[in-house]
């Protein structure tokens, strides 16, 4: 099967993550619904020439597979929902059957190309940023964030206490971590994404072990047998028993890479949590340049990724008329991310997509102006509503700067976003769920490999 893949069946490794409540779950979804079934596919080269597509055992046999067709009977069921989270790793492999063009394409039969499709937390890739730190460094940015954030204060409150500088002591160290868990979670309940490390938001089975119960600690003295020294090593121990084992193990493999991010969320929370955004995709970004993390060169052997596509998700949640607007956001906080990460080596691209199309276009008259709004079924009532999220500048400047400059609210704006759920529809035969833009995202992943 090595040689087969190697020689006469290309797989294409397609990694997706993303940053808090960006949809990872539904885009796999929806993206391997419409690989299977390409009615709505139109802006996908390879479309017409993919004779067949089916879903095939993974690989890995020791990975959890991504569990699809449950997500799909959520997402398109009598009664829709949203499929829960990603949880921890999982993978699916989709084969397409794909017909040469040209001349090749008469004399040889078609060819097939895989693609598997890893999904994992966008909160584990964050922790990419934690291997060449030390704890003291760690702890200087994560006190000097939090100072910043009011959800934060009674971990900063019990860091005052006295006790923090004394002998180690495990119950004190257990109360701590989950004070700081709880601002961690709270930070990212308020729209923050640098959230790190991200095993404390997600532990499934390491729960309470002792590499997941550790704090940042104001800088000081740290003797033998002290809680700081104890912190040090527990923080050490993370990177090499939990990082580091899965950058080796999963991330080593990618070939093409998407990550979805919140940017409409992230406006609506205000210029704090645009700005962190922007932080972090730097901070993402040099995951995929291996020549600035040495660590990072050794496991690779040199290998990148070789496209990544930055995908702004929630399109459905503005009318068309402003995903111009959105996809500007986005291609400018890849730049500045660019260039902060002195990033080079892949191709990558800025998208504004809807995984899953919730909401119809309408127009609303207010105090006798015209709005592009949309309607869908809300999440909370399930009733149908109308929602104008405002309008976006059409200079990403005009919300980048103030936010990079420390404003606490947008000065000349007011951004709303709405919770919709799913909209309950009939498919066709032959299509997939709608979407926006997921067949243009398809094609920039995969469409040079076909």
């Amino acid at each position: 099967d090595t040689v087969n893949e190697t020689l006469f069946e290309p797989v294409i490794r397609l990694g997706v993550t993303g940053l808090a409540r960006s949809g990872k779950t539904v885009f796999i979804t929806s993206l391997v619904a419409n690989l299977l079934d390409r009615g709505r596919m139109g802006q996908w080269g390879a479309a017409a020439r993919v004779e067949a597509a089916y879903l095939q055992p993974q690989p890995d046999d020791t990975v959890p597979r991504f569990d699809f067709e449950a997500h799909l009977a959520d997402l398109t069921g009598a009664a829709p929902k949203w499929p829960d989270s990603t949880r921890a790793v999982s993978e699916l492999r989709v084969s397409l059957k794909v017909r040469p063009q040209g001349l090749l394409g008469a004399v040889s039969g078609p060819r097939t190309v895989h693609v598997d499709i890893v999904d994992y937390p966008g909160e584990w890739l964050l922790d990419l940023g934690l291997m060449e730190k030390s704890y003291a460094h760690w702890s200087r940015e994560t006190l000097a964030r939090m100072a910043e954030r009011d959800e934060a204060a009674e971990f900063l409150a019990a860091l005052s206490e006295g006790a923090v500088r004394g002998p180690h002591d495990e119950a004190l160290a257990q109360r701590l971590t989950r004070v700081f868990t709880g601002a961690l979670q709270a930070a990212r309940a308020a729209g923050y994404s640098d959230c790190t490390p991200g095993r404390f938001l997600m532990p499934g089975e390491l729960e309470g072990a002792p590499a997941l119960t550790f704090v940042p600690l104001p800088e000081g003295a740290a003797p033998r047998g002290s809680l700081a020294r104890e912190m040090a090593r527990r923080y050490e121990a993370y990177k090499a028993q939990i990082v580091r084992p899965f950058f080796r193990d999963h991330f080593a493999k990618i070939d093409r890479q998407v990550v979805l991010v919140d940017v409409l969320g992230a406006i609506h929370q205000g210029p704090r949590a645009l700005e962190d955004l922007r932080r972090t995709m730097a901070e993402v970004l040099s995951a995929f340049r291996p020549g600035r993390n040495r660590w990072l060169s050794g496991i690779l052997g040199g290998k990148r990724v070789g496209k990544i596509l930055f995908a702004a998700t929630k399109a459905d949640h503005l009318h068309h008329s402003q995903h111009p607007a959105l996809t500007a956001i986005m291609q400018a906080m890849l730049r500045e991310a660019q260039s902060r990460a002195d990033f080079a080596g892949a191709e990558t691209m800025a998208l504004s997509l809807a995984s899953l199309r919730t909401t119809v276009e309408e127009s609303l008259t207010r105090d006798g102006s015209q709005l592009d709004a949309v309607r869908g079924r809300l999440l909370a009532t399930g009733k149908q509503a109308a929602m104008y999220a405002g309008e976006l500048p059409r200079d990403p400047a005009r919300l980048l700067s103030p936010a990079r400059e420390g404003a606490t609210a947008w000065l000349d704006a007011d951004f709303a976003l709405m919770g919709f759920a799913p909209a309950r529809s009939t498919l066709k035969a032959g299509e997939g769920p709608p979407h926006i833009r997921l067949d243009r995202a398809a094609e920039f992943l995969i469409g040079d490999r076909l």
